[in-house]
């Protein structure tokens, strides 16, 4: 049942709605096809009774040797049958009468005639065949009128604008009952989606706090979450900026220092320590910045961005320049936030050299709506339980702090967000073949 539903709240709404307009209409139609069939039962034992006791009325008044010619003009109902004879096709040793034929047509009421209108002798009985009777009215003077009754099946369905009326009724209530699904759940839709520009750019628009008060309830709920996240993030970087700007002066004080000392040796590793220490503060301030969110987004040519980032990378690594590759269309247009996307490539192509020796981007449309870059490289790979991990800021698989093996562990968790802020993402697998790729999505 539940692979049934459909997955939205809005369409399982509607199917349950659906499902039990149908079930009330499925119950009324049958309910008023019941009662046309009782009302075209009783029509048609009306019918049949007048014209069975109009006929036995036409033949009294006729001579015996005219009965039958009479009985031949006479306009006989579908379902009756009527003949004039010598002996009763009536019997006593045929099956009973079927009772509802009996009820409906009450034969034994001629009885209760005037007597210059009652027959001498009624029998009724069934026939071989089922749902038939019997009735055979005996002449004062001579012969027999045989009645062979059997009911011709209802039909419920005859009328042709009733069932025209009836679909246009279900199709109208069907798509009013749509219309108002959609429109109530068009709050929880406006959230959704306001929650997801919410985790792209912590600085957007409110939602309007109007509608039913249960909506408003909710939006005033959402607004105040929004605005309670923004202020922590602004403290939050208000915070790091103030370490990193309190902590520029005691490094620079350090560099003076250091150049006044004499052993070459000492002061080089002192100074290139000190440098390493301002990286890294200026990483950290970027990653708390997240300066992508505020920079607007533009119509970019993905592909040139990516050989771009490709060709300074090889640039600056010569020696690894013939592993350096682009793979995929030469011009790709999409709207992005073009220098944060470049740092977020940038990353992911630098790491895929640093720990992998190489970096082959191929760019493809992944349907639906979306783009993937692959960056692969020829690297050891990374643990399984680790994939994940590696995204967590200051997270590094190699441990030392030397900046030419390990780097401030901010590279992936910047691409990752700068990717989210795109609504997209990346995430690392390993190759078969060995190595890793670090593949990135985001919106066509």
């Amino acid at each position: 049942m539940r692979r049934l539903l459909p997955r939205s709240l809005a369409g399982r709404t509607a199917f349950i709605l659906l499902l039990g307009l149908v079930f009330v209409q499925a119950a009324g139609l049958t309910i008023h096809a019941l009662d046309r069939v009782d009302l075209q039962r009783y029509q048609q034992a009306r019918e049949v009774t007048q014209r069975s006791y109009a006929a036995w009325r036409s033949l009294l008044a006729t001579p015996p040797d005219r009965r039958s010619a009479v009985l031949g003009d006479l306009d006989l109902p579908a379902g009756l049958r009527a003949s004039y004879d010598n002996e009763p096709a009536a019997r006593l040793d045929n099956p009973p009468p079927p009772p509802p034929i009996v009820r409906l047509l009450r034969v034994d009421a001629v009885m209760s005639a005037p007597p210059r209108l009652r027959p001498r002798e009624v029998i009724v009985s069934g026939a071989r065949r089922p749902g038939v009777m019997l009735a055979s009215l005996r002449f004062p003077d001579y012969g027999w009128l045989n009645l062979r009754i059997e009911m011709p099946p209802p039909r419920p369905w005859h009328s042709e604008t009733f069932l025209a009326a009836f679909v246009v009724m279900t199709l109208a209530a069907a798509a009013l009952t749509l219309w108002a699904v959609r429109r109530l759940t068009q709050p929880v839709r406006d959230l959704a989606a306001a929650a997801d520009r919410l985790g792209r750019d912590v600085n957007a628009a409110p939602l309007p706090e109007n509608g039913p008060a249960e909506v408003a309830t909710a939006a005033h709920a959402f607004n105040t979450m929004a605005q309670r996240i923004r202020r922590f993030v602004s403290d939050r970087t208000q915070m790091v900026a103030a370490i990193g700007h309190d902590l520029k002066t005691p490094i620079t004080r350090l560099k003076l220092r250091a150049e006044l000392l004499d052993d070459d040796e000492q002061r080089r590793k002192i100074i290139a320590d000190l440098e390493e220490m301002e990286g890294m503060i200026a990483a950290t301030l970027a990653f708390a910045r997240d300066d992508a969110a505020a920079e607007p987004s533009v119509a970019v040519d993905l592909a040139a961005l990516c050989r771009t980032v490709l060709d300074e990378a090889a640039d600056a690594n010569p020696d690894l320049a013939d592993n350096v590759a682009y793979a995929g269309p030469e011009h790709l247009t999409v709207r992005a936030r073009p220098v944060a996307l470049k740092r977020a490539l940038a990353n992911l192509v630098g790491n895929a050299i640093a720990y992998g020796g190489a970096a082959r981007l191929a760019l493809e449309p992944a349907p639906p709506g979306q783009l993937r870059i692959a960056i692969a490289d020829d690297g050891p790979g990374v643990p399984e339980d680790e994939l994940e991990g590696v995204f967590q800021p200051f997270r590094r698989l190699e441990t030392s702090r030397n900046r030419e093996t390990g780097g401030t562990g901010l590279g992936l968790p910047i691409a990752r967000n700068i990717l989210r802020a795109h609504g997209g993402d990346v995430v690392l697998r390993n190759r078969p073949e060995g190595g890793l790729v670090a593949v990135a999505t985001m919106p066509a």
